[in-house]
């Protein structure tokens, strides 16, 4: 059958849906056929699974003319999603193609939630087409016999790889389809990316940066110009002294409105603790909302996401809180409106979002705005602008993740055994490792049967062993059953189940919040008010609490998210604007409170940098505005404060917002002193990171996740999980063994790396300070604290006062700086 011929069969199966496949999408068919590999650049809505599902099933129809009576049975493409929420409806759109042209061809699915007989069927009957996470990939490469499950497979398609690069699964993923290419040479890989800004590169990371897969490839890029509103709801009353800590409640009115002028809305939360709250603070304000409203994040139990996921479809919800768990992929089709509480802190994770509503192809968008204080108006009119020019972020790959590498080859030796010659090679051809000298790799051959230079004493970590021919190989069960248990690179706080007492299981909460607590406290988890009755083996029992009784709302670490490197730029950039006489309508709404700010000091502009200093009752306050997020600023404010000691022994406490970094002391500094000496200079910042911050400390919590990666601790059996705080003791245990007698160790030196380069954002903070170096310092002493101050000093208030004592005070606080 020719490719006119099989055109002919996609193009009919559109218009029997009463469809026209887009040019991107028969541009893809094309580079298909032909053998070749790419990454597909497409919004979501547009139609891109459609896209490579056609061209498989085209595939196999080309090469089985009488596929309608011959069934020729064997795995024949792949398609890696990095959610799970996703594969239902990817393999619904599989069974449509395939189903519809007759071709007998099977979809399964391999997550985490395929159950055991499910699993054991697929080993005897593997599916024609097979979905799967990254994870689950991995564990069918520590099965016996992998190669020939995989040796038929003519694609792997790896969906929203945007989400994959940046991250040790996106690594994960790269060592998979490295084993893939030899075990099956003639198998197409395909990414599936929304737009990023280094799209380049990122097919590069998915294909091999020197591989045959990237000579033979083609990048696709679907042209549809789908319309975003972004539409800012601005407040009657504007705060002139604006602070962060209402959660954007004082707007809830605002979104009520959306909600009842439209069928169905998302009220997107940045956090799980605000989506809680905001939950239940308008069911308290609107409880006829009762019945039409739901909350859907990661710790909610899978059966209540799935079913707030169908009522959406089904339209039978009015509205749905959420977080990012709602962000990707799932096919919404009738969500009118969505809603952003708060800055979303990123440029793509906005369009994302938007894209949520008027999810098909060729419908407009519609994104609210809700701003929780009014500097963030100032983020809404720079993601307005950011929509209209598509800047997006780009995605920094990892490099030289040896703990990944690690679980890797033991994964191989649990299977059938690895030789290491050819997997050296393999590997060195990824990204990720295309620096990796033969010496590293040995160190890593050594580390898992040895257990590395320092822990060779202990049988424990000897898990591989070296076959007579030089095969690698694990010949223990029980060696093997933990390490399956242990597969993947997502480590996060020990998580404990919540049920009833009764039964019925709510969902997943932090061992560190739990810990607080003791029974008979009450909390609010998943929109229901709960007595905690007792924990034991992970799992916290519980009842519903009396409706009266006064309950804090669960929380959840690593809430805060920080300003990407687009945009802190383009908010500067949009800041800077304020000073002109082409501001927005977000930038004219701000007008009392840059006139209060230029009272008391200056709004500074694109050739300025800005520090303030004034005296309040808790001392001496010295502000910096770098407007570079707050892990910056975190690092930024350790940094100055390390070198302003080295002038004057004085002691400070620090806080941050995304705007800029306070240094409270009970002394003055002698600002004067501070620019004479040049404290803003790029020069020695790694060394003075190392001394300022410590750096040995934030290591050795680093170094926790990756000891748990290489396996160097053991998480326990199910039902039996290992407390966070054992996991940390045992790591940190291991850390200062390698400190102190294998300083070399490459997992001791990754812990390290990995602080600087991604948790301190080593990278950013310099071209931060190059920048200020430039800039014409202007700093002002003050009377009182400014506007733009203001959120960052009261941010620092909510640590020690309650919500409510906090709001009396910031009302007190206010009128008297008004004055």
């Amino acid at each position: 059958m020719n490719r006119e011929q099989l055109f002919d069969i996609a193009t009919g199966w559109f218009e029997s849906r009463g469809w026209k496949p887009f040019p991107f999408q028969t541009q893809t068919w094309t580079a298909f056929l032909q053998g070749k590999n790419g990454l597909l650049n497409a919004p979501t809505g547009s139609g891109k699974t459609y896209a490579l599902w056609l061209p498989v099933v085209l595939d196999y129809i080309k090469k089985n003319p009488d596929y309608k009576t011959k069934h020729k049975p064997g795995l024949k493409a792949i398609w890696i999603t990095p959610l799970r929420a996703l594969s239902v409806e990817i393999k619904q759109a599989a069974e449509r193609v395939a189903d519809d042209l007759q071709t007998g061809l099977t979809v399964g699915i391999r997550t985490g939630d395929t159950s055991a007989s499910e699993r054991s069927k697929q080993k005897t009957k593997i599916p024609d087409l097979l979905i799967t996470t990254p994870e689950s990939m991995q564990l069918m490469l520590a099965s016996k016999d992998y190669a020939n499950i995989f040796k038929t497979c003519g694609a792997i398609i790896i969906d929203e790889w945007h989400e994959l690069l940046g991250t040790k699964r996106g690594v994960q993923t790269e060592l998979a389809l490295s084993r893939l290419k030899t075990v099956a040479p003639k198998m197409r890989i395909w990414g599936i990316s929304a737009t990023i800004g280094n799209l380049q590169q990122a097919m590069e990371v998915l294909l091999g940066p020197n591989s045959q897969a990237l000579d033979n490839s083609v990048m696709i890029r679907a042209h549809i110009n789908k319309k975003i509103n972004v539409v800012s709801v601005i407040p009657d009353k504007m705060d002139t002294y604006p602070w962060r800590g209402h959660m954007g409640l004082h707007l809830i009115d605002e979104a009520a409105k959306i909600i009842k002028g439209s069928r169905t809305t998302l009220l997107f939360c940045n956090t799980r603790a605000q989506c809680e709250l905001w939950f239940q603070a308008l069911l308290d304000k609107y409880p006829e909302f009762a019945g039409d409203l739901a909350m859907h994040h990661g710790s909610i139990s899978r059966d209540n996401r799935q079913w707030v996921e169908q009522a959406i479809r089904d339209e039978q919800l009015r509205a749905v809180v959420c977080t990012s768990s709602l962000d990707l992929g799932v096919d919404f089709a009738p969500v009118e409106n969505v809603v952003q509480i708060g800055g979303p802190k990123g440029v793509a994770r906005f369009l994302q979002r938007a894209g949520r509503s008027g999810h098909r192809p060729g419908e407009e968008s519609n994104i609210y705005f809700l701003a929780t204080h009014a500097i963030e108006l100032i983020e809404a009119s720079a993601l307005r602008r950011a929509v209209q020019e598509t800047v997006v972020e780009d995605r920094v790959p990892y490099l030289n993740s040896w703990d990944v590498l690690v679980q890797y080859l033991v994964t191989l030796a649990v299977s059938d055994g690895f030789y290491p010659d050819a997997i050296f090679n393999e590997v060195k051809g990824t990204f990720c490792f295309q620096g990796m000298v033969q010496d590293d790799f040995q160190f890593c051959l050594n580390f898992i049967t040895r257990g590395s230079q320092s822990l060779q004493a202990y049988d424990e970590y000897k898990k591989v062993e070296i076959e007579a021919d030089g095969k690698y190989k694990v010949n223990s069960k029980a060696i093997a059953l933990r390490h399956r248990m242990q597969m993947g690179t997502i480590v996060g706080d020990s998580v404990m189940n919540v049920k009833f007492l009764g039964g019925g299981y709510l969902g997943s909460i932090e061992e560190w919040f739990i810990s607080k607590l003791t029974p008979g406290d009450t909390f609010i988890f998943a929109g229901r008010k709960l007595e905690l009755i007792r924990v034991r083996n992970m799992e916290v029992m519980v009842r519903m609490a009396s409706p009266g009784a006064k309950a804090m709302h669960a929380s959840w670490m690593g809430g805060r998210m920080t300003l990407s490197a687009q945009m802190s730029e383009l908010l500067r950039e949009e800041l800077y604007a304020a000073n002109t006489d082409t501001m927005t309508r977000e930038l004219r709404s701000l007008t009392p409170l840059f006139t209060r700010q230029r009272k008391e000091s200056i709004v500074p502009d694109a050739s300025q940098f800005l520090i303030e200093t004034f005296k309040t009752r808790e001392g001496y306050h010295a502000i910096f505005y770098p407007f570079e997020g707050r892990f910056v600023h975190e690092a930024l404010a350790s940094v100055m404060a390390y070198r302003i000691s080295l002038l004057t022994p004085i002691t400070f406490s620090l806080a941050y917002n995304d705007y800029g970094f306070e240094l409270l002391s009970d002394q003055e500094i002698d600002m004067q002193q501070v620019l004479d000496n040049d404290l803003f200079t790029p020069q020695h910042l790694h060394a003075d990171l190392q001394h300022s911050l410590n750096a040995t400390e934030m290591a050795r919590r680093k170094f926790r996740d990756i000891a748990v990666i290489a396996g160097l601790v053991f998480t326990g059996y199910p039902g039996k999980v290992v407390k966070t705080k054992h996991l940390q003791s045992s790591s940190q245990l291991i850390f200062e063994v390698f400190r102190d007698y294998e300083p070399n160790n490459l997992l001791f030196q990754q812990a390290y790396r990995e602080t600087f380069e991604h948790q301190l954002e080593e990278g950013r903070l310099l071209l931060a300070l190059e920048r200020i170096h430039r800039q014409e310092i202007v700093w002002k002493a003050t009377t009182k604290p400014t506007p733009f101050s203001f959120p960052i000093i009261t941010d620092r208030l909510r640590e020690k006062l309650s919500s409510e004592s906090l709001a009396d005070r910031i009302k007190r606080m206010t009128a008297a700086y008004m004055k």
